[in-house]
């Protein structure tokens, strides 16, 4: 257990950033499977559109450092690769 205030301290940071993390994962999670199932849905475009509404979050989350950059890429060429090949 931490003894001194600053360990004390650093301590009920990292309780308050992870919480802060898990929600913003938890929403970038949430905008990919928005997509996704309007994918696997077959609805061109509602897939559209909430790729539209998914890229800002992904890009905001890789500019906060959360995921990497290559990461965020991948997701949106992923993602728009699949929405592009919908007949």
């Amino acid at each position: 257990m931490a003894n001194s205030p600053q360990a004390r301290k650093r301590a009920r940071q990292a309780v308050k950033r992870r919480q802060r993390t898990m929600s913003v994962r938890s929403m970038l999670r949430t905008y990919i499977k928005r997509v996704v199932n309007a994918i696997e849905a077959g609805d061109k475009n509602a897939a559209n559109d909430a790729y539209k509404e998914a890229v800002p979050v992904i890009d905001r989350v890789a500019g906060k450092g959360l995921i990497h950059k290559n990461k965020a890429a991948r997701h949106k060429s992923r993602l728009n690769a699949r929405i592009k090949e919908m007949a």
